[in-house]
């Protein structure tokens, strides 16, 4: 049985909860750092600034962003004032006239036009060096780590917003359409977890044909304990299906929005959902082809291209309705790259990298410690960022629990929103 994907209709929806009770292995507590914050300067240019707040902590939406295959944080945010930059990649290193110039001696990739106007309107961070001690350079640990916010020498059963969202006041009690939605390609690794009433969904057409044909079973059919977990888990996978079929309308409103591929049309079919009334806390899309071992700058570029597009082309959707103070968008990836490329233009598995977090009452600018080209770690970035304070801070700050299961183990949130919360969760209406 595939743990990640216990219960599917043709890959177009499943249910995560038996995920923990099949899993061998357990976790232990994990440690995290300390932040160092820099003061966001003056926009570079004369954008008027977003001043939005978020609305009831229940309507709030987080949409994960996962790059996957380790995307190249030097080439996406790069140190364009510091001259090892250019040293250490005499081929693969964005001209600095080709650049754009942001803030504190950073440039994003000239692809990332669009996400440069996000920065100038103080809707987009960026957190600097972003890891975890003794980082794991396997595509498949790595990621597991990101996934379950353990350590490196640590194995777990759960995904981080599986284990937020069983212990939130809020969403634990709270009913919705579903807990988490998954659209696209990708695994489902954060969502899964015990009693998490997760829906993934591919092709929106191939989902409402599929979802008609499963049927839930009785609650005595099965004998043990064991097989009514089972029971319990496949109808809970039914009603959230049914939940959000009875809302799904097929209409495509921000098709206009985003390109044609794969992982834009995953972000459109997110707009839509949304835009019908899916009510789901959480959704996950993958952006896939990060591993650039060879001929990176071509290949990087198209990522950069789509990232671009994708994230704001779902900013545009969400203004027109309504809904973009209420939507935390966070990028993350497995890992970094090294800092120096090989001998095949390209770039292998690193450590650290910048992550994005962009919505309407996000808190711009720069977090964490600017990388030190200078002060490299076995060839990579120093991680100076622990990557579970970031999950600690939407937890703390967007979700309003600030004493969660990350702080408790030790991990500083790093704050994301424009107005911290500091006060109890809002109660679900």
């Amino acid at each position: 049985m595939d743990r990640r994907h216990f219960l599917s209709a043709g890959s177009s929806f499943a249910l995560a909860g038996f995920l923990g009770a099949c899993a061998d292995q357990g976790a232990r507590p994990a440690t995290g750092g300390a932040q160092t914050a820099a003061a966001p300067q003056a926009p570079r240019a004369a954008v008027p600034r977003s001043t939005g707040a978020a609305g009831a902590v229940d309507k709030r939406i987080l949409l994960m962003v996962e790059l996957h295959g380790g995307n190249d944080g030097l080439n996406t945010v790069i140190p364009i004032s510091q001259p090892a930059y250019k040293a250490l990649r005499p081929g693969l290193a964005i001209d600095r006239a080709a650049a754009l110039d942001i803030d504190h001696g950073f440039a994003l990739h000239p692809a990332l036009k669009p996400i440069a106007e996000i920065y100038d309107r103080g809707e987009l961070a960026i957190v600097n060096g972003v890891g975890y001690p003794k980082p794991n350079r396997s595509h498949f640990r790595s990621i597991e780590i990101w996934e379950q916010a353990t350590a490196s020498d640590q194995y777990g059963s759960e995904g981080w917003l599986a284990q937020a969202l069983r212990e939130h006041p809020i969403w634990s009690k709270r009913g919705g359409d579903a807990d988490a939605l998954s659209i696209g390609q990708g695994n489902i690794g954060p969502l899964a977890g015990i009693d998490v009433r997760l829906v993934t969904m591919r092709d929106p057409r191939q989902f409402l044909a599929q979802s008609e044909r499963l049927r839930a079973m009785p609650a005595n059919a099965a004998p043990t304990a064991a097989l009514a977990h089972v029971v319990r888990t496949q109808n809970e996978a039914v009603a959230a299906a049914d939940a959000v079929r009875r809302k799904q309308t097929g209409r495509e409103r921000f098709t206009r929005n985003f390109p044609g591929d794969q992982f834009n049309r995953a972000l459109a079919t997110t707009a839509d959902l949304i835009a019908d009334g899916v009510d789901v806390p959480v959704w996950k899309v993958q952006l896939a082809g990060f591993d650039t071992h060879a001929d990176q700058l071509g290949r990087h570029q198209r990522l950069m291209t789509q990232l671009a597009q994708g994230l704001s082309g779902f900013r545009k959707s969400m203004i027109d309705l309504g809904r973009w103070n209420d939507v935390l968008v966070v990028t993350y990836s497995e890992f970094g790259r090294r800092a120096a490329e090989n001998l095949s233009r390209g770039t292998d598995h690193g450590a650290a990298a910048p992550l994005f977090a962009l919505g309407g009452s996000v808190e711009g600018g720069f977090k964490g410690t600017a990388p030190d080209m200078e002060k490299l770690v076995e060839g990579d970035i120093d991680a100076t960022t622990d990557f579970r304070q970031i999950y600690a801070g939407i937890v703390a700050d967007w979700w309003a629990q600030p004493a969660n299961f990350l702080a408790k183990q030790g991990h500083t949130p790093i704050r994301l929103a424009r107005s911290r919360s500091g006060v109890a969760p809002q109660k679900a209406v």
